[in-house]
């Protein structure tokens, strides 16, 4: 059994490893470079790529909220790196679930020893946070299956050799068609291009996938239809909880880094930190990150518990994202110009504030979400309320 004594232990070397290296490399990569092959490698060491992996596949088997306070020690300094690790596993994850054992035993050992990088391929140019509207289509053809489709705005899609791919199955069509397919990307029919814009995505990888008529064996058809689209969805709840989390921390780590500099900073004879005027936004910034924090530790609880989470996860999510795009701007301005140097974090926590509002559902669709849910328990409370 995973003690907490384990945890601690791992928990301390992510620490490490997001201090040391992490913090050295994600002032080059908000400028455009790529993080070193080997740095994959070393989070494989300590354990960031088989945290949650069942032991008897090799990892660790660690809780949720184990995985959860990883990525927020690694999005404290870059959210994209932090990102790119946690698909890679979540892949691995998917497989030792669902895969047979001859997938599990040919794609695992490169994931788990950062090898080789994963990636889960939902998105599509006219599909986003409406899953079953993706196009992508499996047709059966001798016993296999023939993929088309293009997939992008995919996190780790410049390096994965492995995808979890969601398509409709045949010829039916509507949510419950859709199936995921472990599909290796270093076969022909696959091709790949980066994604960059204004906000670097080089520590995410974010690419686009295309599939042209790509052969796929009948099992790599993890995820059959009727199931995929009610598994994706839970996952996505989990996903948002650690996008939260990771937003919380990009924010407490800016919050942190104006504290120090408004004590060390001088201006008309005092500290910054003296000016009353000077404070308030940090003040509000505390204020508001106490209340997304709250709402991420009750999402966390329900998704360890196996709960429903969607409600929890989505208002985490909101919160979060909001406080994060909110709150940075201001905390940059605290700072003044030195804010803007890329050893510091806020430039890049900006940025990636932004991206994270718009992955694993957007921040609109997720609203509409909360409303949904929160007049549906509201009616049925009523309801209860007149029995």
């Amino acid at each position: 059994m995973i003690g907490q004594a384990d945890e601690t232990a791992f928990l301390d070397q992510v620490a490490d490893f997001a201090a040391g290296p992490v913090r050295a490399g994600a002032p080059t990569w908000s400028m455009g470079e790529s993080p070193a092959p080997s740095l994959f490698s070393e989070a494989a060491q300590i354990g960031l790529l088989s945290m949650s992996i069942p032991p008897e596949h090799g990892g660790a088997g660690f809780r949720f909220a184990t995985l959860v306070r990883a990525c927020e020690l690694l999005a404290a300094e870059d959210f994209g790196f932090a990102m790119s690790l946690v698909n890679t596993h979540n892949v691995g994850l998917r497989l030792c679930r669902s895969a047979p054992p001859d997938l599990i035993a040919r794609h695992l050992p490169g994931l788990l020893s950062g090898e080789t990088a994963a990636c889960t391929a939902l998105t599509e140019p006219g599909a986003g946070s409406d899953f079953a509207a993706i196009t992508a289509r499996a047709e059966p053809e001798d016993g296999a299956w023939r993929l088309s489709g293009e997939k992008t705005w995919i996190i780790n899609a410049r390096r994965a050799a492995l995808a979890i791919v969601f398509a409709h199955c045949g010829e039916m069509a509507g949510a419950r068609s859709i199936g995921g397919f472990a599909v290796d990307l270093t076969q022909p029919g696959v091709t790949r291009r980066p994604i960059d814009c204004a906000f670097s995505q080089t520590s995410m990888g974010t690419g686009v996938l295309t599939f042209d008529r790509v052969v796929l064996p009948s099992e790599t058809l993890i995820l059959p239809p009727g199931g995929a689209f009610k598994s994706i969805m839970v996952e996505l709840n989990a996903a948002r909880t650690y996008v939260a989390a990771m937003c919380n921390a990009m924010t407490r780590a800016a919050l942190s880094e104006a504290t120090t500099y408004g004590n060390e900073r001088h201006s008309f004879g005092k500290p910054l930190v003296a000016h009353q005027a000077w404070r308030m936004p940090l003040i509000e910034a505390e204020t508001d990150l106490a209340g997304a924090e709250a709402l991420t530790a009750q999402a966390v609880m329900q998704v360890e518990a196996d709960e429903d989470a969607q409600l929890s996860a989505a208002r985490a999510k909101i919160a979060a994202t909001d406080c994060a795009r909110h709150h940075l701007p201001g905390l940059l301005h605290a700072m003044g110009a030195e804010g803007l140097r890329p050893e510091r974090c806020f430039t890049r926590h900006l940025a990636a504030a932004q991206v994270a509002s718009l992955t694993d559902g957007t921040t609109t669709m997720l609203r509409e979400r909360v409303a949904r849910l929160t007049l549906a328990r509201t009616d049925k409370t009523t309801e209860q309320t007149k029995e």
